[in-house]
């Protein structure tokens, strides 16, 4: 399995695992799969949704790791000075926290639904936490 789909409420996205520069990260998020919580909108990182995932241990290191996430780039952050989180960037995204910055593991890519980010955006800012599920395409 190389690829998923994702759907936060409505909105359809796919996107690629990046096996090669994330290989401990895609084979532990592939054992939470089906993956399905609430998006919500970020509080301190711009244009981005997260899914806090609390004390939740994967046993992960930093792999592939960025602060500033690109549009449709999905990062799992393995817990650390905050806890486990998943980070969505729809927009200009720069990976924080309440102690500051983080850097998550970049370990997914979308490849299609660019044109849903935007409305993907406004429903965690404006309606609310969203459904999202990722599974096997």
């Amino acid at each position: 399995m190389s690829s998923v789909t994702i759907r936060v409420a409505h909105l359809r996205f796919t996107a690629r695992f990046e096996e090669s520069a994330a290989p401990r990260t895609c084979s532990a998020f592939r054992a939470l799969m089906p993956f399905s919580q609430q998006l919500i909108q970020t509080r301190w990182s711009g244009e981005a949704a997260w899914v806090p995932m609390g004390d939740l241990d994967l046993g992960l290191a930093p792999e592939n790791a960025t602060s500033h996430p690109s549009r449709g780039d999905i990062l799992l952050y393995p817990r650390g000075v905050s806890e486990t989180e998943l980070i969505f960037a729809y927009g200009s995204c720069s990976f924080s926290s309440k102690v500051g910055q983080l850097a998550g593991n970049h370990f997914l890519t979308m490849t299609s639904g660019w044109e849903q980010l935007s409305e993907m955006g406004t429903l965690v800012l404006w309606k609310g936490a969203q459904p999202i599920t990722i599974e096997a395409a």
